[in-house]
């Protein structure tokens, strides 16, 4: 339930009659009769004068949060209703209740940062509350000030409720799970949107394919060289080569074809295939931008020490280097 002028005058005003000294008393009278006259200014004052003189009651707290809340003030009417909860749990649901309400006021007026403030409190003291059509606003409040992890449970929420999620969400889905580092959640998505735009719409999702593609290569493929195990090694390998040729395949971004093309000759010499790595060092030349590098000079000695040493590739277990 929600407060409103009833609740305050009513189911709020028992405590102050019973529990509250005189003084205080007398504050949050006046305060009620000001608030029923819809003079919130002054009402505030009373329950904030009340509050001063030692009431320290859920109730004359809750009638400060709701005054807060009544003038719009996030912040405060949150705090407050923090600490009414915290005195008596019976106010948690009426917090809530008026704290969800601001947050679509907020969200109305597009302050977003008020209709996060406002939802926060909420989920702090009901981790379950429902954000209904505020989900996708949030996710975007969040991913804009850079709060990417903040965002993405919003995000989840958002295309949970959709019939259909657009390019865009999903887009932007991809990434947030990008900036926290996890490519394997962001690749999904980066691949799902790929499906959803024209061709001439992919330069920047395929900037990310490749790039996290590439990142993951890298990491499975120094993940299998420690293997022992035979047939874990190889699947390993199998998943650092697939998702080398993937950046290789999408051509983004460009800076690292060269490193991309190296790296499958490495994956393809570690497992035998002689003759598809000696074919990946040799693009490193012409995928790499000054053609003159560092890593063309590595991948021409890769490529010679394959050419002139294959008669000894039995007596190295397969491997071509």
């Amino acid at each position: 339930m929600r407060f409103t002028t009833t609740a305050i005058l009513i189911v709020l005003a028992a405590p102050a009659a019973c529990g509250v000294p005189a003084a205080e008393g007398n504050s949050v009278r006046r305060g009620d009769r000001a608030f029923a006259q819809q003079d919130y200014k002054e009402a505030l004052a009373e329950y904030r004068l009340a509050v001063r003189q030692g009431a320290a009651d859920g109730a004359t707290l809750a009638r400060v949060a709701h005054t807060y809340a009544i003038l719009g003030r996030v912040d405060d009417a949150g705090a407050y209703y923090q600490e009414a909860a915290a005195r008596d749990s019976a106010f948690a649901d009426e917090a809530v209740s008026d704290l969800m309400r601001m947050a679509r006021e907020a969200l109305a007026r597009n302050d977003r940062f008020a209709m996060a403030t406002a939802v926060e409190t909420a989920l702090r003291m009901r981790p379950g509350v429902g954000v209904g059509r505020m989900a996708l606003p949030l996710a975007r409040h969040y991913f804009k000030a850079g709060e990417y992890g903040r965002a993405l449970p919003f995000y989840q929420k958002a295309m949970a409720e959709a019939s259909d999620s657009t390019p865009d969400i999903v887009f932007e889905v991809g990434q947030a799970y990008e900036e926290i580092g996890d490519c394997t959640n962001a690749l999904v998505f980066f691949e799902r949107f790929r499906t959803m735009v024209r061709p001439w719409q992919r330069g920047e999702v395929d900037w990310y394919i490749g790039t996290c593609s590439f990142r993951m290569s890298t990491e499975r493929f120094q993940q299998a060289l420690k293997l022992t195990d035979p047939d874990e090694r190889e699947a390993a390998m199998g998943e650092a080569l697939a998702l080398v040729e993937r950046a290789i395949e999408v051509g983004e971004p460009r800076s690292i074809q060269a490193e991309a093309w190296f790296q499958r000759g490495e994956i393809l010499a570690e497992t035998g295939d002689c003759q598809g790595a000696m074919e990946a060092y040799a693009q490193v030349r012409y995928a790499d931008v000054a053609g003159t590098g560092p890593l063309v000079d590595r991948a021409q000695k890769a490529f010679d020490e394959i050419r002139f040493g294959r008669g000894l590739e039995k007596l190295r277990g397969g491997r071509c280097r």
